[in-house]
């Protein structure tokens, strides 16, 4: 079964449309990732799969249901972050990831261990007690993650995971990813840096002006396939066969 899929969605804002017939399907145990330039209509495609958004045409589907209508075991088994951290300022880090753990629906004993473990995954552990309002913003961005995932969650959804991390933490998420891939979960992730999701996904849709423009190949981020371009000059070369070929 198909865990995520958007099947051609469309979707305008103010007569610019954002997705124009956008299909995509991501399967258990998959890491796929979206790339595209600003305006290209990925975080549009992020908020429809969590319910944000209801698109003016085409079907979204979040292991199997209408994800603005998810049944309550379905939602426990679903974990996102699309348009900024769910974390609540005032609490500590331990306890907003306690209380992620108890709203996806873990029993209060495993929601305290769920929470340990998430605090060491992500290297949280020197900012355990700290109230989210005072960490940085790769730290509350950690914590984000941590608490959207730590229920080892079916489907995944995750806009820009390591837009604010230093090195160590983005090779902390990227291990997250490949873990949560593992244990069976189909992941979805949106992402400016070619290079790390090429190191991540077994998938690359490139996104442009709404639609799908064809498919990067994944492995090594500086140089690989089409003759030894680097994955970076392979995206521009299809983003302006993209824009060409609308022009022509």
């Amino acid at each position: 079964m198909t865990a995520l899929s958007l099947e051609r969605v469309t979707h305008a804002f103010g007569g610019r449309t954002a997705l124009d017939g956008f299909s995509l399907t991501v399967a258990p145990g998959q890491v796929t990732a979206l790339v595209g330039l600003n305006g290209a209509g990925k975080t549009t495609a992020l908020r429809a799969l969590t319910g944000r958004l209801h698109p003016e045409r085409g079907t979204v589907r979040v292991l199997g249901h209408d994800p603005s209508r998810l049944p309550r075991a379905v939602a426990a088994r679903f974990g996102h972050v699309v348009g900024g951290p769910l974390v609540q300022p005032e609490l500590t880090v331990t306890e907003n990831l306690w209380c992620a753990a108890l709203l996806h629906g873990l029993p209060r004993r495993r929601a305290a261990e769920a929470a340990h473990e998430a605090v060491d995954r992500l290297g949280l552990a020197p900012w355990r007690d700290a109230r989210a309002r005072a960490l940085s913003a790769g730290n509350h961005q950690r914590l984000g993650i941590a608490c959207a995932t730590l229920h080892h969650p079916a489907a995944v959804v995750l806009d820009e995971p390591t837009s604010a991390l230093n090195p160590q933490g983005v090779v902390l998420v990227r291990g997250l990813v490949r873990d949560l891939a593992d244990r069976g979960a189909a992941v979805l992730v949106s992402s400016h840096h070619l290079d790390e999701v090429a190191r991540v996904a077994a998938e690359v849709v490139v996104l442009h002006a709404g639609r799908d423009v064809g498919r990067l190949e994944p492995g090594d981020a500086g140089t690989g396939g089409c003759g030894g371009a680097s994955i970076e000059q392979r995206f521009f070369a299809m983003v302006l066969d993209a824009d060409t070929g609308r022009a022509a």
